[in-house]
């Protein structure tokens, strides 16, 4: 699975990972994001939970897994839950995981 890794997601993945800053994230609107991760990744993983409401996910190949924090510590025992997440997801598929 090939996934893209928003600004401020702490990397927790075995898959083929890459990082939203390391594709020039840092200069891309949300959608831009979006067009440029399309069709090069399975999902992204972000921490932003406005981006469904700004960006229509409808129709789109990639999923969209929202974490519920930057935050390593926090993060650290929902590791399990957040694989198993990231193995159903179906392209086009939307999932927020609750803090």
């Amino acid at each position: 699975m090939r996934i893209l890794f928003d600004q401020g997601t702490p990397v927790l993945s075995e898959h083929q990972v890459e990082t939203a800053y390391e594709l020039g994230g840092s200069r891309l609107t949300n959608g831009e994001l979006l067009a440029a991760a399309e069709g090069r990744f399975d999902v992204l993983v972000t921490t932003d939970r406005n981006l469904r409401y700004q960006q229509s996910l409808s129709g789109r190949k990639l999923a969209v897994l929202v974490l519920p924090t930057t935050s390593w510590p926090k993060l650290r025992g929902q590791v399990q839950n957040i694989a198993s997440s990231l193995a159903s997801l179906k392209p086009g598929e939307h999932l927020e995981l609750a803090g």
